[in-house]
Formats: C-alpha cells, sequence, structure tokens
C-alpha cells in the first residue's frame, strides 16, 4: 500500500496519505509563484478519502487564474504551506512536494499552467508539458 507522510516546518501540521497520487508535477501559475516565492510549486495530488490531516490549519483563499477561489493552507503556529484545498469541502487536495517527509517519493510527471512562466523558472526534461489544465 502506498503511504506518503509530511507536514509543516515545525511539525505541528501534519498529513498522512495512503493511496499513489493521480497527478504529481509542477505547476507554474502565477498563484504558486508567489505563494511559494519560487518559480513553481511541486505538487501531487490525491482524493478526499486518501488523505488525513492533524493540526492547527491557516487557510488563505484568493482568485485562482481559472476564476474559481484557490484556497492554500499553512500551518498556524510556523506558517509552513503544506496543501491546498478545502478540508471540509473539496473532492481532492494537492499536497506541496516540498513538505514530503520522503522528498524521494516524489515523481513529478507534468508540467502546468506553463504559458506564462518566466525564463528562469525551468522545466526538467521528460515532464509533459501543458499551457493550462491538462484536458
Amino acid at each position: 500500500m502506498a503511504r506518503y507522510t509530511g507536514g509543516c516546518l515545525c511539525g505541528a501540521l501534519r498529513y498522512e496519505a495512503t493511496e499513489k497520487p493521480t497527478y504529481e508535477g509542477h505547476c507554474y501559475c502565477a498563484d504558486c509563484r508567489k505563494a511559494s516565492g519560487s518559480g513553481f510549486i511541486p505538487f501531487m495530488s490525491f482524493p478526499r478519502n486518501a488523505v488525513k490531516f492533524s493540526g492547527k490549519i491557516l487557510k488563505h483563499r484568493s482568485k485562482a487564474a481559472s476564476g474559481r477561489v484557490a484556497v492554500r493552507n499553512s500551518c498556524a503556529v510556523c506558517g509552513g504551506l503544506v496543501f491546498g484545498g478545502e478540508v471540509e469541502d473539496s473532492t481532492s487536495f494537492t499536497i506541496y512536494a516540498g513538505s514530503l517527509d520522503e522528498p524521494m517519493t516524489f515523481h513529478p510527471r507534468v508540467a502546468i499552467f506553463t504559458r506564462n512562466r518566466p525564463p528562469w523558472a525551468v522545466i526538467p526534461p521528460g515532464l509533459t508539458i501543458f499551457e493550462g489544465l491538462p484536458p
């Protein structure tokens, strides 16, 4: 059985996922760049029933490029960015791969929202590239 664990910098916000991710990749959208302070966010998507969270969550809502509301979740203690999605309502969650306990379990396959990425945000070879969301 697949098992992925991780959390924030101080360890107060934790998660465990018990299925393989449905998507793994890098998101180059402006929102992810701003949220991470980097050129992209490495992410893993999991269905709702595969992930359990523990700890105090600080939610931030913003309008996403798609026009929908994006919910990003950080630790309420240290502020470390950990996952995306609404714990009460989402059908899936986006775990930010930098929060994994075992970073070698992350295997990116796609690069999304590449249309407006800055040239210094390099796309690793071998990823399937999408200008927006995959179809």
